[in-house]
């Protein structure tokens, strides 16, 4: 994919609050606890590889993996554990902070809801509705069953 791409970006992710003490942690937030502020911050770390430091050979590229996880491994290390408690909950580097308003998520919602009430409004849409809802989760859970 080289030849379509001129970077790769490697992300992480992490949902402040989910410490549960003495090096535990709790699972990822569920949508309803996100959306809840059960989850008070979500961190996002973005890091951009230039594709010519991406290995093509596959012993290379495996052992490049590798050292991408221990790069992710002692930043999350230093995020939840680091001894300086002005580092602890930070990522390195420069900081962006966004408030997620409810001017940036109006406009969605109301598309978002404009459309699916006008679509369960037809005897059509709702055909349509329901047999995405349904025979999706059974095409997903299918899938899940042939992947492993």
């Amino acid at each position: 994919m080289k030849s379509h791409l001129d970077a790769i970006y490697d992300v992480t992710v992490v949902y402040e609050g989910n410490e549960k003490g003495s090096g535990k942690y709790s699972n990822t937030p569920s949508m309803t606890e996100f959306l809840c502020k059960q989850c008070p911050k979500l961190h996002i770390h973005f890091d951009r590889i230039d594709k010519n430091e991406v290995p093509e050979e596959q012993e290379h590229m495996k052992k490049w993996l590798h050292e991408r996880f221990e790069i992710k491994d002692k930043l999350l290390i230093e995020f939840y554990d680091s001894p300086d408690p002005e580092r602890r909950n930070k990522f390195p580097g420069k900081s962006v902070h966004s408030r997620l308003s409810v001017k940036k998520t109006l406009p969605s919602v109301l598309m978002l809801g404009s459309l699916t009430a006008v679509m369960l409004m037809t005897e059509s849409g709702r055909k349509l509705y329901v047999g995405t809802w349904l025979y999706g989760t059974l095409l997903g859970c299918l899938w899940f069953v042939i992947k492993t």
